[in-house]
């Protein structure tokens, strides 16, 4: 018999008859799931996982539903999407992530910019969405419950801090930070968040003594790291070349080649205030999420990394936000450095004409390389920059397969290419927030964070898989969304 002070070993929830995906490295699988206190216990078949079953245990019967690793939005404006939704940058998202059907992005491709004045990411000549603590946290809040609906159990908000104060949104400033910790400290978060912080202008410049100075003064302890965490900081390095704004190697139609966003009299001594941003992050102990577009800067942001790290012991994991035009070269530099990419292919698929438009059919068709990062040895990370498009990682899925074509061979071919997309929002993620120890793959021990879908998303064409549902989103072992009332005891 039991000693009454002796703690319950048996498990908190167990799933159970369905397909179980750890995305660990031995690609385990299983048919049922156990959590105890928020981790998993253990993934198995129907028999194993039954002995974890106990007198408080809630069984949960899949009925051949599959179960993934929490998605991981790595690039996600949550606070900006939350005071916009159901609108997107790109135009309305409405039903799109109802949680059933749809395209994220809409009905067809958003219109070509016409000028810098139309550039998709520039918010300067929008009205401030939020101006309140209470609007930021109320649009947090939304965004919470929008994500939580596509399975999301954690994401990087990309830019947050004072150089963002006066900024015309209103979604960016300092207060929102302190918006988190307020709702952080009333476990009010239904995901787990990363965040950047910002010490100059989003999309706009910076300057080396603001950000320096900034990271110097930031504060990066939070009560809950695993729930609320300072990263590091975003370095905006250029725009995107559609707008002419991004520093290339090639000519824009107008002769140009674009240039850095960070201050400096002339091209060096703005690459050299780059550089010495980065280093700086670097030795503070942060890491440095670097939105840069163009092959030159791109190539500068790496030299900078690379001389940050020849004397640093220090694994932040820095890496490149978007990438449009990265080259071999520079794809295989930072495979040495261990840094990472981190790409939207929705913005991929909507925006490649726009970059044919102003630099050429090849340059086009050999942007946004997922594939050869990937093949470099690259950690890969997809995410939606919502609200850019809509947070819907199935159709960013469904965007990144469109981009990458149709594989060589066969049914296996597309199974380990869905896979592989699954894990760039899952496992690829983790490694970029330095949590792939505790979070990612759904291994014992690890954190019980996960989503059910209706559908075994590795026996779906990708260009399917928008239509799959999301029927429960688990966080820390504990639903925070169930779409249709589900059978348990």
């Amino acid at each position: 018999m039991q000693r009454r002070d002796t703690p319950d070993p048996s498990a908190d929830l167990v799933l159970r008859g369905g397909t179980v995906h750890t995305l660990d490295e031995d690609d385990t699988t299983g048919t049922a799931i156990a959590i105890r206190h928020g981790r998993v216990l253990r993934v198995g078949s129907d028999a194993e996982v039954t002995a974890s079953i106990g007198r408080r245990t809630r069984v949960i019967e899949l009925d051949g539903r599959a179960v993934i690793p929490g998605i991981n939005d790595s690039h996600l404006h949550a606070t900006w999407l939350g005071a916009m939704w159901p609108e997107t940058v790109f135009g309305a998202a409405g039903a799109a992530v109802s949680g059933s059907t749809g395209d994220a992005g809409g009905d067809s491709a958003p219109a070509a910019p016409e000028s810098a004045d139309s550039d998709p990411h520039d918010t300067s000549r929008s009205a401030p969405l939020v101006t309140t603590r209470a609007e930021r946290r109320a649009a947090i809040l939304r965004a919470g419950e929008l994500i939580a609906s596509l399975g999301i159990t954690s994401y990087t908000e990309p830019g947050i801090g004072p150089g963002e104060d006066a900024g015309a949104t209103g979604c960016f400033a300092q207060d929102v930070f302190d918006a988190y910790v307020e709702l952080e400290a009333e476990r009010l978060l239904t995901a787990r968040v990363n965040v950047l912080a910002l010490f100059g202008v989003l999309d706009g410049p910076s300057t080396l003594h603001e950000v320096t100075a900034g990271l110097r003064s930031l504060e990066r302890e939070t009560t809950r790291p695993a729930w609320l965490r300072v990263a590091g900081v975003k370095l905006f390095a250029d725009g995107i070349p559609p707008m002419h704004q991004a520093w290339t190697r090639h000519r824009y139609p107008d002769g140009t080649s674009g240039g850095l966003l960070v201050a400096g009299l002339d091209a060096d001594e703005r690459a050299d205030n780059l550089r010495r941003m980065i280093l700086e992050a670097n030795r503070l102990g942060y890491q440095v999420g670097i939105h840069a577009t163009g092959d030159r800067t791109i190539d500068t942001a790496v030299s900078a990394v690379e001389d940050a790290m020849r004397d640093s012991r220090m694994e932040l994991r820095h890496y490149i936000i978007h990438g449009d035009l990265v080259t071999p070269g520079a794809l295989s530099r930072m495979a040495a450095l261990g840094m990472g990419l981190n790409v939207q292919p929705g913005i991929a698929v909507a925006t490649a004409s726009w970059l044919a438009a102003v630099l050429g059919d090849e340059v086009a068709a050999s942007a946004w390389p997922i594939a050869a990062a990937t093949r470099a040895g690259v950690s890969v990370s997809l995410s939606s920059d919502a609200p850019i498009l809509a947070p819907d990682w199935r159709q960013g899925i469904a965007d990144a397969a469109a981009w990458l074509g149709a594989p060589a061979s066969g049914h296996e071919a597309e199974v380990d290419r869905m896979r592989a997309m699954l894990r760039g929002y899952t496992v690829a993620p983790a490694r970029q927030d330095g949590a792939d120890p505790w979070k990612g793959t759904l291994e014992p021990r690890k954190v019980a964070d996960f989503c059910v879908l209706e559908t075994d998303p590795l026996h779906v064409p990708a260009a399917e898989l928008p239509a799959v549902g999301v029927d429960l989103t688990v966080v820390d072992g504990e639903l925070v969304y169930e779409r249709l009332p589900t059978y348990s005891r």
